[in-house]
């Protein structure tokens, strides 16, 4: 009853941002994304009766159950607890799969996580598979991608490699609210996504809590539901065809409109920085000199680089001149979660 995987981050070319059930995660908007090779989640997951309790070791630290107590106003004491997040996935995946026993879990990530660069997503995917496994869940993807979507919203789109699309689904119960690929890794080998870690702290306003006062509060967020199937129809269609200029104009716009609606939130949700935006500037910048490359920036600082593989050596050595970036990662599209034989305990 032990099973290890491993899951890459996907970053969101068509953002998914608010939830109309917050208990199942099922999001008010479908997505995309494109899962990155390069930044990823391994997981071990050892179901036992050797266990006596629950333990959990995320990139070494020994997570501690505390007793809820939800901050007020809805983000204002941070993030919802890491360790509540995960206890109750686990508590999900042994009913489903009917077993009692306690686990263990041993996961590492290879970037800073809850710093804008998905960690729930490839966290809670490697999880997912993982445990299923070791609980002896025999899922296909389409299972897998429902019972991690129920952990975390945007890691139901790591499940799949390549270019994916999550479906926002209409029925009450969350059984067509899943992710498909809309592309393998395969279809689209030059297109690259540079990611800019420009911070490495946690950040205070987790997306969970921020995406719930943007709901309650924004005057434009029905404005956002509005126009963002457009950016999906534009998004998706580009993918297939190719279609670099349409995929990085309208992903960027996709962006700016999420940030609109965080900063017009109330309170006002403000996860840039000052050097978050002169990386904006400098890629503006850029475009209008003839390089062409897009922005993308989820919720944190970190921005991510839209561009081909031809034009990777020039941004990169642009990017390495400017002292606000500390370290960058080059991403292509990348495989779904997979299971792996080398387990971390």
């Amino acid at each position: 009853m032990k099973a290890t995987a491993r899951a890459n981050v996907n970053i969101a070319l068509v953002k998914y941002w608010g939830k109309r059930n917050k208990k199942l995660i099922l999001p008010y908007n479908s997505s995309i994304s494109m899962t990155c090779d390069g930044l990823f989640t391994i997981t071990t997951v050892e179901f036992s009766d050797k266990y006596n309790r629950d333990i959990i070791v995320i990139n070494d630290e020994e997570l501690k159950v505390e007793e809820d107590k939800s901050p007020s106003p809805p983000f204002a004491a941070a993030r919802v607890k890491d360790e509540k997040d995960v206890l109750g996935h686990l508590e999900r995946i042994r009913q489903t799969a009917g077993i009692k026993e306690k686990v263990k879990v041993v996961s590492q990530s290879n970037f800073p996580v809850a710093a804008g660069l998905a960690s729930s997503a490839s966290g809670l995917a490697a999880i997912t598979v993982a445990a299923a496994k070791a609980a002896g869940s025999n899922l296909d993807q389409k299972e897998l991608s429902i019972l991690a979507r129920q952990g975390s919203g945007s890691a139901c789109r790591s499940i799949f490699g390549g270019f994916v699309e999550w479906l926002r689904g209409e029925k009450e119960d969350g059984s067509d609210s899943y992710a498909v690929q809309i592309a393998p890794p395969e279809h689209w080998l030059e297109f690259r996504l540079i990611v800019t870690i420009l911070s490495e702290e946690k950040k205070k306003v987790g997306s969970r809590a921020g995406m719930a006062q943007t709901v309650e509060t924004c005057p434009y967020y029905e404005n956002w539901l509005k126009t963002v199937n457009q950016d999906l129809e534009i998004i998706r269609k580009g993918i297939l065809n190719k279609d670099f200029t349409s995929v990085g104009s309208r992903a960027e716009h996709n962006c700016l409109k999420m940030h609109a609606l965080m900063i017009t939130t109330s309170p006002a949700i403000i996860y840039w920085r000052p050097e978050t935006l002169k990386i904006v500037q400098n890629i503006l910048g850029w475009r209008e000199g003839g390089l062409e490359c897009y922005f993308t920036i989820d919720a944190g600082p970190q921005i991510k680089i839209i561009c081909l593989e031809k034009d990777v050596p020039e941004l990169k050595k642009r990017l390495q001149a400017l002292k606000d970036v500390k370290k960058i990662i080059v991403c292509r599209p990348g495989e779904g979660t997979k299971l792996i034989d080398e387990h971390l305990f």
